[in-house]
């Protein structure tokens, strides 16, 4: 982006009876100066919500007593009015940042959401999802194509909805999981028929049992063997949908011993049982997905 900088604010007209995601404003500036200082307890253009972003130098932002010295990387989350400031401090030369304010009528709840995960002053990749639609965002609303208040809708939601994500993914996707998690989900997936352990599969990869389950819980979210169950369940939905067998039979073929069992795990992924769903009382799902 460059030296390329400014703020935009959007102010179309809110009505409860279109569900619009409310932007504020966004903005990509570079301050040097000691009078940047905002005082959440005294401004009143609220309530909104701030997600600022350091890019270079770094700023200061007091948190209910919390001090902060927010460096490249690094993002902070606060509601306005609330309990915080932030500023150029003595000693910084300059805070170059991204920001947008939001109306937290409709995205409050995921904002909570995301802001327990992730706390108050989170580290973002530069890369990451949030960030890169954020810049897109911003870019976007330099060229003057942000029109219409569906338009500033459709781009609050997506830098929303990366944020939930990074937030609920703790920022981890797949590429970033240890050795030893891709091996085991590996192992998972071309081994989902036998009965695999939490022990077993440790010693399959030659790790420390309670080291690999809390590594591997930190970085997918889960368990190994809610991770197992899912790729189970998703084998059985195909077989379902694809062929004759029993549910005896294809709850023993996806590594099931007890079709009982399989029937309990199958309704708390799906809503349904394995017969509800063969039977095309819903949607012909080809695959389902499960967070």
């Amino acid at each position: 982006m460059g030296h390329l900088r400014g703020t935009y604010g959007f102010r179309f007209a809110e009505s409860p009876d279109r569900p619009l995601c409310g932007l504020f404003a966004v903005g990509h500036e570079r301050e040097s100066s000691a009078a940047y200082d905002w005082n959440g307890l005294t401004r009143t253009d609220g309530p909104l919500l701030l997600f600022q972003y350091t890019l270079d130098g770094y700023g200061e932002v007091e948190i209910d007593g919390r001090l902060y010295r927010p460096e490249p990387g690094r993002a902070f989350l606060v509601e306005i009015p609330g309990n915080h400031r932030y500023r150029l401090p003595a000693g910084s030369a300059a805070w170059e940042f991204l920001y947008i304010l939001l109306r937290p009528r409709l995205v409050g709840p995921l904002w909570d959401e995301a802001k327990t995960r992730l706390g108050e002053l989170p580290y973002l990749p530069q890369g990451s999802g949030p960030i890169a639609a954020l810049n897109d965002l911003y870019r976007e609303a330099r060229a003057g194509r942000i029109t219409d208040p569906y338009a500033a809708s459709s781009h609050a939601y997506r830098f929303m909805m990366e944020l939930a994500r990074f937030s609920a993914n703790k920022g981890m996707t797949d590429a970033m999981w240890p050795p030893a998690v891709k091996d085991a989900v590996r192992y998972m997936e071309r081994h989902f028929d036998r009965m695999i352990g939490q022990e077993q599969l440790s010693m399959e990869l030659g790790v420390s049992k309670y080291h690999f389950l809390r590594t591997f819980a930190r970085f997918v979210g889960m368990t190994p063997g809610e991770y197992l169950s899912r790729i189970r369940i998703q084998k059985a939905v195909e077989l379902l949908r694809q062929t004759d067998r029993s549910i005896e039979q294809i709850a023993a073929s996806v590594g099931y011993s007890s079709g009982s069992y399989f029937i309990k795990v199958f309704r708390k992924l799906t809503g349904q049982t394995p017969a509800q769903f063969r039977s095309g009382t819903e949607l012909p799902y080809s695959r389902l997905f499960f967070d």
